[in-house]
């Protein structure tokens, strides 16, 4: 594990926090939560066993992906992939970091209707059952629910993937707190609901994502660490 966890040291591109702290959400007590991107080196591909797709820590509330492994997610428009690209409270870059970045643009497309509100309904069902079995949502799950789907209307809107909630924190704290009724919750998330699936028709996002553009990149990150001295890596013993 410690010789992983050199690629997070070593090899991280790009680094970012996420969380409530992103979204504009934070409090006293939030938590900082940390994304990255590594990239492992070529060398380590050619042999029978590959290098992690993906790291919790060394930090508490780290976890990182391996480019290759991040840059699939991005193209199938997972939300929290997407939004970890748009964070803007970055922490680390490198010149590839910046050419990542450089390629958000590329993961965009009208997919994200399907995967943000996918996984909205999937939020929405545990929220559901927790009314049930105890009479209450979890509120702040209530609330990050409400920020995700009125992010993927404006994203569906406007073609650019906005995080940080602006104007919308206290009402959205306000929801956190348990202080809206379930009922009116429940109100405003059909009505972002109905207003992404309108936004949906006549998004200027593409049918689908760059997937030439995004391999040429990996491409030519890939050869650029083949030819490059590789540290970090320990020799296999003869």
């Amino acid at each position: 594990m410690t010789e992983a966890l050199e690629l997070v040291r070593d090899h991280t591109i790009y680094s970012c926090v996420m969380g409530s702290r992103a979204f504009g959400l934070a409090t006293d007590g939030s938590d900082t939560d940390r994304r990255g991107v590594y990239v492992a080196p070529t060398p380590m591909f050619w042999r029978f066993e590959k290098p992690p797709t993906h790291l919790d820590g060394p930090a508490e509330e780290q976890f990182s992906w391996e480019l290759e492994r991040f840059c699939e997610l991005a193209l199938r428009a997972d939300p929290n992939i997407l939004e970890c690209l748009h964070s803007p409270l970055v922490e680390h870059v490198t010149d590839t970091g910046r050419e990542l970045l450089a390629l958000r643009g590329a993961f965009l497309s009208r997919q994200v209707h399907a995967t943000f509100t996918g996984y909205a309904m999937g939020q929405r069902r545990k929220l559901d059952a927790d009314v049930r079995l105890h009479g209450a949502p979890r509120w702040k799950h209530a609330m990050h629910l409400l920020r995700l789907l009125t992010s993927c209307r404006d994203l569906l809107r406007t073609g650019r993937l906005t995080l940080d909630v602006g104007e919308d924190r206290e009402g959205l704290l306000a929801v956190k707190r348990g202080e809206v009724a379930w009922a009116e919750v429940e109100i405003r998330m059909a009505r972002l609901g109905a207003e992404a699936e309108e936004a949906a028709a006549r998004t200027p996002l593409p049918d689908a994502p760059d997937r030439a553009r995004v391999e040429d990149f990996l491409l030519a990150v890939r050869r650029a660490s083949a030819g490059a001295p590789v540290s970090g890596v320990p020799e296999r013993p003869e």
